[in-house]
């Protein structure tokens, strides 16, 4: 990561960028006798290996275009082509749609790499490098950029509100807020997008290592729905998850509250429709996480484990309170920001961001609260009915992919493993060689070392001659 952000060229960025995703999928893989955690490894490593050969296109056809790679050497924007091939990159590093569906399996790794790499750092990377490339992105680039993280947001936001395993629900998170920063570059907001990137490293983190802790109390149970009443015997430990939590909602004057308003102000400037899929996205974020709150930390315990769940110990504990104190002050320098700016349509944006954005979070949160305040199961499924089971089957999309890959990738292997087999080797190789060995036989046959048959040989031959010269 340190490299990534110190390289002064594409190239010298590339390989760090290739060395950071070895990283991931050797730590998405750890558990490596785990079927599920070996094939979350090879999945990542298929679908980042779609976005990077694009990345590597771009920086041919960056160099080609504008005669360098180095990153302060390039003043004007590239064709479009190349700037959304620079961008295939960070659709498969910070798991952008289409690329995004490797990132919520990736949390079959350690708890913590999730919340160091998969959460706050190394899928960020992809945000980190729009924004320092912004440069090279024409106007028809960006908008495609900002419509994809646009998408990606409401996308996972969505599937985000039917998971039931802890680490899922902010894996989905993860990639709803990264969607979010996507969003914010493809707007012109780069250090919004920066803004929100620092301040979702602490909070996400937090979240994540409260799972951690909360899944280590309850003896490696995950599914929130075996949980409940945990806020009383792990009280410090709910406290900090709740703060990570208000964070991410964009709760006032918590630091998530601050770096999603300035995405929605750039949001409010540059693309209205954005702008309010923006506020679903912010609306739809306070409601799963106050479902998953209200299911895991109250009500009644529903298992075992919950009931005998006990305060982690202070190793485990202390980098929480740590985190949630950045969750809280990380948005402070932008308190008050709305007296500093000159232009009244930034001004405009602003409070229209602000206000939207805090409507958004309090129906969220309202919303959350009224449908799982006293639920022992999800109400969301009598509901909603087919609509529940595609969000919580993330929309098929695994299995389109399965689907296209079948009658694509493995129709063409077959064709080509069948031509290989049967025309190049059978027809080709073994064909020529089984002619040639066919005709040496045959030849043999002719060279017997009996006198009768070579006498015999030459009067078919005589015959044959005068046969030819009479008739």
């Amino acid at each position: 990561m340190l490299g990534i952000v110190l390289s002064s060229n594409l190239v010298m960025m590339f390989i760090f960028w290739e060395l950071v995703g070895v990283s991931s999928y050797l730590l998405i893989s750890h558990w490596f006798d785990k079927p599920t955690a070996a094939d979350a490894g090879k999945k990542a490593f298929i679908t980042n290996r779609i976005g990077d050969v694009g990345f590597l296109l771009g920086i041919l056809l960056v160099w080609q275009q504008a005669g360098t790679v180095n990153i302060a050497s390039i003043t004007g924007q590239v064709s479009t082509l190349a700037g959304l091939l620079i961008f295939c990159g960070a659709v498969g590093k910070s798991a952008q749609f289409p690329l995004h569906v490797w990132l919520p399996d990736a949390m079959e790794g350690p708890t913590p790499v999730s919340a160091l790499i998969h959460a706050a750092t190394m899928v960020a990377a992809g945000v980190y490098m729009l924004c320092q490339v912004m440069v090279l992105f024409t106007p028809d680039a960006l908008l495609v950029i900002a419509w994809i993280g646009g998408i990606t947001a409401l996308l996972a936001a969505l599937m985000a509100i039917q998971q039931n395993d802890i680490k899922r629900i902010l894996a989905y998170s993860t990639l709803s807020q990264l969607g979010y920063m996507v969003m914010a570059v493809g707007c012109g907001g780069a250090e919004a997008a920066m803004f929100h990137l620092t301040t979702h490293a602490a909070f996400k983190a937090l979240l994540f290592l409260g799972a951690g802790a909360v899944i280590y109390a309850c003896h490696h149970e995950q599914d929130i729905w075996n949980m409940g009443g945990l806020r009383h015997n792990l009280s410090k430990t709910s406290i900090t998850f709740i703060i990570g939590a208000l964070a991410l909602a964009g709760f006032p004057l918590l630091s998530g509250f601050f770096s999603k308003d300035a995405i929605l102000m750039h949001t409010h400037m540059s693309h209205k429709p954005l702008f309010f899929i923006g506020v679903i996205v912010a609306g739809l974020t306070a409601f799963y996480m106050m479902r998953c709150v209200l299911v895991a930390f109250f009500g009644k315990a529903r298992t075992d484990q919950a009931k005998e769940a006990d305060e982690v110990p202070g190793e485990m504990l202390l980098p929480l309170i740590i985190l949630a104190l950045f969750s809280i002050f990380l948005g402070a320098p932008q308190i008050g920001l709305a007296d500093f700016l000159s232009f009244k349509e930034v001004k405009a944006s602003h409070h229209a961001a602000m206000i939207w954005g805090t409507i958004a979070a309090a129906v969220g949160l309202i919303g959350g609260y009224m449908v799982y305040r006293n639920a022992n199961s999800d109400p969301l499924p009598a509901k909603l009915g087919g609509l529940s089971r595609w969000m919580r089957d993330r929309f098929y999309f695994d299995e389109l992919y399965v689907f296209l890959n079948h009658w694509t990738q493995e129709s063409l292997s077959f064709a080509s493993s069948w031509f290989d087999r049967w025309i190049i080797a059978g027809l080709g190789v073994k064909g020529t060689s089984g002619a040639i060995d066919v005709t040496g036989c045959l030849a043999r046959l002719f060279q017997s070392g009996n006198l009768q048959t070579y006498a015999l040989l030459t009067v078919i031959g005589l015959l044959g001659i005068l046969a030819w010269i009479l008739f």
